[in-house]
């Protein structure tokens, strides 16, 4: 009886507008944005949290790490925004569904483990930066969210990509945290930094994506922000699930 008044109280208020909860959806066509920096848990989270809500994930960060590891093999100049915008253009990046764990594809080509390497990280800050390259990845973003909804995650979904979705988290965590959770999988996939290394490493793009003049790494009052330091991955995604149910 108690759930049962619970239950009518609650659909007496209406959706939820202005405390920071998403209002109540289908999760059919549900537009999450997950940004913050790396090392946050951004994509383990956001991976799980698609899947409990039954929606794809859009892995944005990717799309940029590809165009990066592409014009490293071309040697394009990450100082040539227009030879990148070029590149970006004429590339195809898709995500392949998988069980484990999804891939992505550039030019039909498996770049999953490659897009990952410290080198190509820096890189796709850099690329980042450049305006007509982030308008025409963002259409992209825009044009897969639309299709059937989505968890996004990246750096400025919900302040560029989509700012209008109420259902926006910004995930953050202690540096020294962070630096150990990159270091554990750069170590599994056998890239040997030490800690330090890639503490530097991390910063340094903390600082790029942070002080870009065009859609900089932040967020706003319209934002909940999630502190993952203490929180395993599935804690992080019940939070965030308790929220958009909310």
């Amino acid at each position: 009886r108690e759930a049962g008044r619970a239950q009518r109280r609650q659909a007496g208020r209406g959706p939820a507008r202005s405390n920071g909860l998403c209002p109540q959806k289908p999760m059919t066509g549900l537009i999450v944005a997950i940004d913050g920096p790396s090392g946050v848990g951004k994509t383990s989270t956001s991976k799980e949290l698609a899947r409990r809500l039954g929606v794809p994930h859009i892995d944005t960060g990717a799309m940029y790490r590809a165009i990066a590891l592409k014009a490293i093999r071309e040697s394009v100049s990450f100082d040539d925004g227009e030879a990148l915008t070029a590149l970006a253009s004429g590339a195809a990046i898709a995500f392949q569904p998988a069980p484990e764990r999804p891939r992505t594809l550039l030019d039909g080509e498996d770049v999953t483990d490659a897009i990952r390497e410290p080198e190509v990280s820096m890189a796709a800050s850099r690329i980042s930066a450049v305006p007509p390259l982030r308008r025409i990845l963002v259409e992209l973003q825009q044009q897969l969210g639309r299709q059937s909804g989505g968890v996004l995650e990246g750096r400025d979904i919900g302040t560029k990509v989509f700012p209008d979705t109420p259902c926006k988290f910004f995930l953050t965590a202690r540096p020294e945290v962070r630096a150990l959770r990159r270091h554990r999988e750069l170590h599994a996939r056998g890239i040997e930094l030490t800690v330090e290394e890639v503490l530097a490493e991390m910063l340094a793009r903390d600082r790029q994506d942070s002080t870009r003049a065009d859609s900089p790494l932040t967020y706003d009052s319209s934002y909940t922000l999630v502190d993952t330091s203490d929180l395993k991955i599935r804690e992080v995604v019940e939070v965030l699930v308790d929220r958009i149910r909310a």
